[in-house]
C-alpha cells in the first residue's frame, strides 16, 4: 500500500505541475532526439565504411604468358596468404567481354590469341588495415604481373571509421551530461513550487526517502516519455531520410544501412532506458540537498 501511494503521489506530481512537465519532456526530447540521431549516423556510417570495405576488393595481375591451368594453380598460392578472405579466378575472357559493346565490330578479331588481357583474381582482405602489407606478399608470389594498390583508399577508410566512432561517443555524452542537467533543474522547479509541503513532512517526521520517491518516480515518469517521444519522432523520420540519401547520393546506401525494421526495438528500449536514467539521476541530485535541510531551513529561516 506504501508503494502504491508512493506512485500515485509520483503522477500527481506530474498532473500538478503540468505545464512545467510538459515543458521538461519536450525539452527532454529534443535533446534525446539529437542524442538518437548522433548515434543512428555512428552505427550507420560505421556499418556503411564497413561494407566498402568489404566491396574493396583488389585486382592481381597475372603474368600475360600464363595459361588457364597455371594461372588456376596460382590461386592455391594465394590461399597461403593470412589476410586474404576470398577470392575469384577473373579469366582474361571475362576482361574483354566487358568491353563487347565499346569495342563493337573489333570485339570477334580480339578473342583468343588476339586477347590484350591476362588472367587475374578479384580478392578481398580480412582486415584493411594490413592493406600495404598484404599487398607486398601477394606481389612476391611468382607469375603475379601486378596488384591494384588502393592502400590510400584502405587506410582513409579505417580513419573514417575511427574518426565516426570517436565523434558519435563524444556527442553522445555531451547530449547526455546535458540531459541530466536539464532533468535535474526541472525537478529543482518543482520542487521549490513544492517547499512549504516539503517543510511541513520533514516537521512531523517524514523519512527522507518518503520524500524523495515521489519526485524520482517523477522524474523517471518524464525520462520514460521523452524517450518513447523521442524514439517515435526518431523512427518517424529515420526511413524518409535514408530513403531521400540513396536517392540524391547513391543507391548503396539504402543497402549499406540498417533498415528502420533493424532499428526499431533497440531505439525504443534504448531511448527509454536512456531517459529513465536520467531522470533517476537528475532527480536523485536535485533533491538531495533540500533533505539535508530541516523544516523551515528550506525557506532559509
Amino acid at each position: 500500500m506504501k508503494l502504491l501511494y508512493l506512485l500515485k503521489e509520483g503522477f500527481k506530481n506530474i498532473w500538478t505541475n503540468r505545464m512545467m512537465s510538459l515543458a521538461s519532456v519536450i525539452v527532454l526530447m529534443s535533446c534525446l532526439i539529437i542524442t538518437g540521431a548522433a548515434s543512428l549516423v555512428s552505427v550507420n556510417v560505421s556499418l556503411l565504411v564497413s561494407k566498402i570495405g568489404d566491396d574493396n576488393q583488389i585486382t592481381v595481375y597475372l603474368d600475360y604468358e600464363l595459361s588457364d591451368l597455371e594461372s588456376i594453380k596460382l590461386g592455391s598460392k594465394l590461399s597461403g596468404v593470412n589476410n586474404i578472405d576470398t577470392y575469384r579466378f577473373y579469366s582474361k575472357d571475362e576482361a574483354i567481354k566487358q568491353y563487347e559493346k565499346v569495342l563493337g565490330n573489333i570485339y570477334e578479331s580480339m578473342q583468343g590469341d588476339g586477347n590484350p588481357f591476362g588472367n587475374a583474381y578479384k580478392v578481398r582482405l580480412k582486415d584493411l588495415s594490413k592493406y600495404k602489407q598484404t599487398v607486398e606478399q601477394i606481389s612476391k608470389i611468382k607469375g603475379v604481373s601486378s596488384v591494384s594498390d588502393r592502400s590510400d583508399i584502405a587506410g582513409k577508410l579505417t580513419k573514417l571509421n575511427y574518426f565516426v566512432t570517436i565523434v558519435g561517443s563524444w556527442v553522445v555524452l555531451i547530449l547526455a551530461i546535458v540531459t541530466l542537467f536539464i532533468i535535474s533543474n526541472t525537478i529543482k522547479m518543482t520542487m521549490y513550487t513544492r517547499r512549504h509541503e516539503i517543510s511541513i513532512m520533514k516537521s512531523v517526521g517524514a523519512t527522507n526517502s518518503f520524500i524523495r520517491v515521489p519526485f524520482i518516480i517523477e522524474a523517471m515518469v518524464i525520462g520514460l516519455t521523452s524517450g518513447l517521444l523521442a524514439s517515435t519522432v526518431i523512427c518517424s523520420v529515420y526511413m524518409p531520410i535514408r530513403n531521400a540519401a540513396a536517392t540524391e547520393i547513391t543507391g548503396f546506401i539504402g543497402d549499406a544501412t540498417y533498415t528502420v525494421g533493424e532499428i526499431m526495438l533497440p531505439t525504443y528500449v534504448i531511448m527509454s532506458v536512456i531517459g529513465m536514467v536520467i531522470g533517476l539521476l537528475g532527480g536523485y541530485i536535485s533533491i538531495t540537498r533540500y533533505l539535508k535541510k530541516e523544516g523551515g531551513e528550506i525557506f532559509g529561516w
